[in-house]
Order: structure tokens, then sequence, then C-alpha cells
């Protein structure tokens, strides 16, 4: 036992050496219970108070990091909500965008297709035309004319009184045409439609002007223009109602033209014609000729062009149906006497019987009466002009003759009309040999291909000056004319 407490002794000594470590400082043993000197516990505060502090900075670096955090995240949160939205309104923006120009592109596609549509019935809708007569003073009512023809009164006479109609207006399409006189010493008189009389044609006063006008929906796709022979001189057309002709100055009406066209959306002429291209008329003597005007009336309906036949009374009642077919298409009946009678060789009663039986025979196989003539073998005399002027007629001769009544040769008739061919021209060929309907066959479409407009000679004269009765013309330039 004694050993054993020895042992321990010496083993606790050797543990006390150690601990103690000679001089070095001993850190307080609370355990042991020993109460702190000043020093320590001082020593002690101010540990605990640096470490307090440390800890303090820590939590306010902690907090500062944390706000910063926050911040950033706030900026970046708000940067990235700026940049969706404007993303959104730019998108948004775009999509509108789009949506605008689509609707603007399916508004201006409607609108075009609209357009295109009005445009293609206007295309569609029939040609039409006016039918027209006229009073003359010591004469009475004429026959019927067709639309655009020179309704003129003879030389030294005047117009009393006019009637008008439709020819050709479509079907179901409402309105009709009507018109009204200034009457010398009445003034103007009430409206008249349909061919009812608008003036006095019982009485002896003169027309001073016309007006005119189409109503319904004739107003809205057509037009009628008019125009009157004053003093030698034809007015510029008139529309929709205004007034054509000097009226209270002591002029009288002494011609009417009437003219029903498409409107366009421009200036309108009449027969559909540009007068600032070139055009030309061709004519064609002596027939109708049962087999070979229809293949010249097709050739021209095929080209969109029209032509003047100056016809024989005796073979005008042979083909009553081929005059329908000329007026149904726009081409212009006159009148080549009745049995081809040489002006120079008869007596003027007897040309002027001869003028008035073919303009009845025209009348009763067309329902349309003529308004030129040609002489026969273009011979003239003052005599015979004058019974021409007395009929309302201005004669008809040429500046182009292909001579194909004398060549029968349909390459000579092509190459005499494309070497030669002006604008202006009036082409003299005959339609009752088959040469002359196989020239046509290839003159027609080739003068329409080299931009020349087939027009009748009424229509050729209506922008190159105009023509009166008992005169004559070859030829209708630009500006001047050749009255002779």
């Amino acid at each position: 036992m004694s050993q054993l407490r020895g042992g321990e002794n010496s083993n606790l000594n050797r543990d006390s050496g150690r601990n103690t470590g000679g001089n070095a400082p001993q850190r307080p043993d609370r355990r042991a219970g020993r109460p702190l000197s000043e020093r320590e516990i001082r020593e002690m505060r101010a540990r605990k108070a640096r470490k307090m502090k440390l800890m303090r900075r820590r939590r306010r670096i902690l907090l500062l990091g944390l706000l910063a955090v926050c911040v950033l995240t706030g900026v970046l949160v708000a940067a990235v909500s700026r940049r969706v939205r404007s993303w959104k309104a730019e998108k948004a923006a775009v999509q509108a965008a789009a949506m605008q120009e689509s609707m603007s592109a399916s508004a201006a596609e409607a609108e075009s297709l609209a357009a295109a549509e009005a445009e293609q019935y206007r295309a569609n809708l029939p040609d039409m035309g006016a039918i027209y007569g006229i009073a003359v003073n010591g004469v009475g009512w004429s026959h019927f004319f067709a639309d655009n023809s020179y309704s003129m009164a003879p030389a030294n006479s005047y117009i009393t009184a006019l009637r008008a109609t439709l020819n050709g207006q479509p079907e179901g399409m409402s309105g009709t045409i009507r018109y009204r006189v200034n009457l010398s010493g009445t003034g103007w008189l009430d409206w008249q439609e349909n061919g009812n009389e608008a003036g006095d044609s019982a009485g002896s006063m003169p027309l001073e002007g016309i007006a005119m006008e189409l109503t319904g929906d004739l107003a809205t796709y057509y037009e009628v223009l008019y125009s009157v022979l004053q003093d030698s001189q034809w007015t510029e057309w008139a529309s929709d109602g205004a007034e054509a002709g000097a009226v209270g100055v002591g002029l009288h009406v002494d011609g009417v033209r009437i003219s029903v066209v498409k409107r366009t959306g421009g200036e309108a002429y009449a027969g559909n014609i540009d007068p600032n291209r070139p055009m030309v008329a061709l004519t064609y003597d002596d027939g109708p000729s049962p087999t070979v005007t229809p293949r010249i009336l097709k050739c021209l309906q095929d080209n969109g062009g029209r032509a003047t036949f100056f016809m024989v009374g005796k073979q005008v009642i042979k083909s009553p149906d081929v005059l329908k077919q000329m007026v149904a298409q726009g081409c212009e009946v006159a009148n080549h006497t009745y049995d081809h009678t040489l002006m120079t060789k008869v007596a003027p009663v007897e040309l002027a019987n001869q003028l008035v039986a073919t303009n009845q025979v025209v009348s009763d196989a067309c329902g349309i009466s003529p308004v030129l003539m040609r002489p026969c073998g273009g011979a003239k005399t003052v005599e015979g002009m004058n019974i021409a002027g007395a009929i309302s007629m201005p004669a008809i001769l040429w500046s182009v003759d292909t001579l194909d009544w004398k060549t029968r040769d349909a390459s000579q008739t092509i190459q005499t009309v494309l070497e030669k061919v002006k604008d202006g021209d009036i082409i003299l060929m005959h339609d009752l040999y088959d040469a002359t309907g196989d020239a046509s066959e290839t003159i027609i479409p080739e003068l329409v291909k080299r931009g020349f407009q087939l027009v009748t000679v009424s229509e050729l004269s209506s922008y190159r000056g105009g023509m009166i009765p008992g005169k004559s013309y070859s030829q209708f330039r630009l500006v001047k004319t050749n009255e002779k």
C-alpha cells in the first residue's frame, strides 16, 4: 500500500511538473474554484468585447452583403423586367404593325379586288348606242340615225324638233335617255324621253340648243355625249345635261350628233375612240355581198374594228340580215345610189330619187338611215352636190384607192394599203369580190397591229374637223379638213 501511494505521489509530482512547466504563466483554473484577479477579469472582458465586436462586424458585413445582394438582385430584376417589358412591347408593336400591315394589305387587296371586279364588270358591259331622228323645217321627220351619225338638215334649212332612244340597253339595268331643247322664241322646254318629241315639228321655229342625260343605273355605267352644228361649225361634245349650242344669239341648230359610251373614269370619247392615236376609215363599195361582206364583218369584229359600207340599193334588198349585223357591230351604213348611177350621167332629180330610194331600203332593212353618200366612180357635178346637200348628205371620196375591182388580186390590194396608209386616210375597197375578202382578212389585223384605230367615216370626221351637207371629203387629217 505504501509503495502504491509512493508510486502515485511520484506520478502526481511528474504530472505537476509537466503542467507547470517551470516559470510558464498559468491560465486561471476556474475549476479549481480560485477567484479571478482583477487583471484576469479585465483581460477576459476585453477578450469578450473583442469577440463581440468581431461578431458584430461580421454581422454588419453579412448584413451589408445581404443588402448588396438584395439591391443587386432588385436592380437585376428591374433591369430584366424592363428588358422583358421592352421586348414584350417591341413584340406587341411588331405584332400590331404586322397585324395592321396585314389588315391594310387585306383592305388594299379587298379594295383592289373590288376595283378589279368593278372594272371587269364595266368591261363586260355591252356597247350601247343612241338612235335618234330630227324634224326639219319644211321636210318633216327623218328616219332614225345610228349612234354618232351626222343627222343634218338640208342646206339652207334647220331642225325644229328632236327625238331619241337607246339601242342595246343591258337587260335589267334601270334608266333611260332623256333630253330637252331650246326652241327659238320660247326657251328651254320640258324634258322628254324614249322617242318622244322635244321641240315643235309642226311649227317653223328652229332649235337653238339641246341638253341630254341618262338616268337610273345607266347613268352610273354609261354617259351620253352630244354636239350640234351651228353656223357651219360643230360644237365640242357636251354631256350629263350640259347645254350644247349658243342660245339667244340668233343661231339655229342645223345638225345633231349623239353617242352613248361607257364611263371610264376619265375623259370619254364618242365611239370609245382615242383622238390622240392614229385612225383610218376602211370603206367598202357596191355591196353588200351575202358571202364576202360577212367575212369582212367577222374579221372586223375579231379585231375590234369598224368600217363604212357604201351600199347599192338593189343589193341591199337581197341581203337585209347583213345590214343588221353591220349595225350590231357599230359599222356605218352609207348610200351609193340605188343602181350604181353616175352623178354625171343623170339629171339632178333622178339622182335625188336614187339617193332617197336607197336611204329607204337601208332604213327598212336595219332601222337606220344613211347620212353619207359616195358618188359612183368619184364623179361629181355642182348640181349633184347641191342635191346631196338638199337631202342632208356630205359626199365621201377616198385617199387610198386599192383598185381591187380591177386587179382582183388580194396580194396587190394588201400591198397598196400597207405601203400607203397614213393617219386620217379613207381607204377604198369593194366587198363584192372574194379577193377583197381575202385581202381584208390580212389588212385588218395588220393595221390594228400597227396601232391604227379602225373607225367609221363619221367617227373619223368627228375628231378631224367634222362635215356639212353638200361638201365632199377624201381624208381627215389632224386639225385641218379637206372640205371642197
